[in-house]
C-alpha cells in the first residue's frame, strides 16, 4: 500500500472542505431506502386531502405492517419511514393534540397506533425507522395563526420524537398554504429541526433545501451527473425558504431544481455545509395507493434504471411502496422491489477487479474490495492502473471516494487497454462522491486506469469496481 497522505492534509491544503457527520455518512450508505405512504387518502382515492375527511373512512381490513417491512427488507431497503401525517391533518397515532386521528377510527375500535406497529415491525424486521410529520395541515384550525401552529406542530413533533425510539430519518417539505383566518402559516424551521437534534441526535432531517439531507430538485428519482454533497448554505437554508425551494416539483423553479439537483462545488473564503441529496420517486404515478394503477408499476429495468440515476450519482434513492385499503403492500409492488433487488446483486456480484495489482504513484498494492481500504495521494491530480492478470469483458464502472475526508474529485476519465499499450477512452465524468456507477458499452480490457483530472484538494479513493 503507499503512503497514506492524510493526516497531513489538514494542516496543509489550502482549502478546509465541508465533511459528513457520523449520521449523515451513516445515512447515506444505507443507499436505498422506503417510503410508505398511508393514511385518508388511501380510502379516498385522493394524493392531497383537504382536511374534511371523516376518520371513520380509516378502517384497513387486513392491516400488516411486518409485510411491509419484510417487503422492504428483501428489497434491500434499510430505512422504512412512514407518512405519520399527511397534509389532511390525518395522524395515524392517537395523539393527545387532536381528534382528528386513528382514535377516532372505527379501526380497532379507535385503540390502533400504527406508529406504533410499523416501527416494532421494521426493528422486528431489521429495518432502521423513518418518520415524516406534514408542517401543512389542512385539518387544523390553528394552522395560519403561526405562533399557535407552531407550538401545535411541536408538540406533535414531540410525540413522535420521544414516543416511538430510536429515529434515523425525521422527514419534512415545504407545503405551506393559507390557514382558515386567511393568513399563510410561517414554520419555525429552526425550532423544527433543533427539536429533532435535542430529541434524535441520531437522526438526519430531510427538506426540501435542506437540513442534514437535501431533496434532489424532482420527484423523478434522479440527481444531476454533476453531484456534489455540499451547498451554499445562504443560497439554500430550509423548505420553502424565499421561493427558492418549492415545495413541489411542479412548482420548482429551473434555477432551484437544477441548484438542489448538483449541489455546489465548494470554493475558497465561500461557505460550505454537507447536504448530501436524496431522490424521492414513487413506484407508482401516484404516491398513495390507487386500484387503476395496477398496470403502471414500474418495471424491473426502470428501478436499475433509477438507482444508477441516484445511488450511481452520489445520492440515495428514496422508493414510495403506497399500502392498499386493506393496509398491504399490493403483490405487484413487492415482486418489483424483489425482483429490483435482485437485479442490482446480480449486476455487482463479480467484481472482475478484485484482487487485481493497482499501480499508483507511491506504490503497488492489491485491490481488495474492502470499503475501509483507501488511498490517499499528494497532488491533486493522480492516476490509477488497474492491471488484470487476463483479458476482461466490462459494461459497468464504480467508483468511490473517502467523503468521511470529504467530496473532493471533480474532473475523471477512464481509459483501457488490451495490450498494456494503446490506450483508448472508455469513460469521462466530473464528480464521483460515495459512489460513482457508469453503465458504457462493453469493452475487452486487460487494464484499465482511472485519471483524476482535477480534484479540489489530494484525491483520497476508497473502491474502484469494474464489473460485467
Amino acid at each position: 500500500m503507499w503512503e497514506r497522505y492524510y493526516y497531513m492534509l489538514k494542516n496543509l491544503d489550502p482549502l478546509q472542505l465541508s465533511v459528513p457527520s457520523e449520521a449523515q455518512l451513516s445515512w447515506q450508505k444505507t443507499a436505498t431506502n422506503v417510503f410508505f405512504h398511508f393514511g385518508l387518502n388511501t380510502f379516498t382515492g385522493q394524493e392531497w386531502g383537504d382536511g374534511t375527511e371523516s376518520p371513520s373512512l380509516f378502517n384497513p381490513s387486513a392491516l400488516d405492517c411486518r409485510q411491509w417491512a419484510r417487503v422492504a427488507r428483501e428489497g434491500g431497503f434499510q430505512i422504512a419511514i412512514l407518512t405519520a401525517k399527511h397534509h389532511d391533518g390525518f395522524c395515524l397515532w392517537p395523539t393527545r393534540t387532536t381528534d382528528h386521528s386513528v382514535k377516532s377510527a372505527p379501526w380497532k375500535n379507535g385503540e390502533g397506533d400504527l406508529v406504533r406497529e410499523f416501527v416494532d415491525a421494521c426493528r422486528a424486521e431489521g429495518l432502521k425507522v423513518g418518520l415524516y410529520l406534514s408542517p401543512w395541515d389542512r385539518h387544523e384550525p390553528s394552522y395560519g395563526d403561526s405562533p399557535r401552529y407552531n407550538d401545535f406542530y411541536c408538540e406533535q413533533l414531540t410525540e413522535l420524537l420521544t414516543g416511538y425510539g430510536e429515529l434515523h430519518e425525521v422527514w419534512f417539505d415545504g407545503a405551506c398554504a393559507e390557514g382558515p383566518n386567511g393568513r399563510r402559516q410561517e414554520y419555525d424551521w429552526d425550532r423544527f429541526f433543533q427539536l429533532v437534534k435535542d430529541l434524535q441526535p441520531g437522526a438526519v432531517t430531510f427538506g426540501d433545501g435542506g437540513t442534514d439531507v437535501r431533496w434532489c430538485g424532482n420527484e423523478r428519482g434522479y440527481s444531476g451527473e454533476t453531484c456534489w454533497s455540499t451547498v451554499d448554505p445562504h443560497r439554500i437554508r430550509f423548505p420553502g425558504d424565499s421561493g427558492i425551494c418549492e415545495a413541489n416539483d411542479a412548482r420548482a423553479s429551473e434555477g432551484s431544481s437544477g441548484m438542489l439537483n448538483e449541489g455546489q462545488e465548494p470554493l475558497a473564503g465561500k461557505p460550505s455545509i454537507w447536504r448530501a441529496a436524496e431522490c424521492d420517486v414513487s413506484i407508482r404515478p401516484g404516491w398513495f395507493y390507487h386500484e387503476s394503477e395496477n398496470s403502471e408499476v414500474r418495471t424491473v429495468e426502470n428501478l436499475v434504471e433509477l438507482y444508477f440515476h441516484s445511488v450511481g450519482r452520489n445520492s440515495l434513492l428514496l422508493l414510495n411502496l403506497p399500502p392498499t385499503p386493506e393496509g398491504l403492500v399490493h403483490a405487484i409492488d413487492a415482486e418489483r422491489v424483489r425482483d429490483f433487488r435482485a437485479g442490482i446483486d446480480r449486476l455487482f456480484s463479480v467484481d472482475l477487479a478484485r484482487n487485481a495489482r493497482v499501480v499508483a504513484e507511491g506504490g503497488e498494492s492489491l485491490l481488495d474490495g474492502s470499503p475501509d481500504t483507501w488511498w490517499g495521494f499528494p497532488e491533486a491530480c493522480a492516476t490509477v492502473e488497474i492491471r488484470m492478470e487476463r483479458p476482461a469483458s466490462i459494461g459497468i464502472l464504480s467508483l468511490q471516494e473517502a467523503v468521511q475526508f470529504g467530496q473532493r474529485v471533480a474532473a475523471w476519465r477512464v481509459e483501457a487497454t488490451t495490450t498494456g499499450q494503446d490506450w483508448f477512452p472508455v469513460a469521462s465524468g466530473t464528480t464521483v462522491g460515495l459512489k460513482r456507477l457508469v453503465r458504457v458499452p462493453t469493452f475487452e480490457a486487460l487494464a484499465v486506469r482511472l485519471v483524476i483530472e482535477r480534484s479540489l484538494l489530494s484525491p483520497i479513493l476508497t473502491g474502484i469496481s469494474l464489473h460485467e
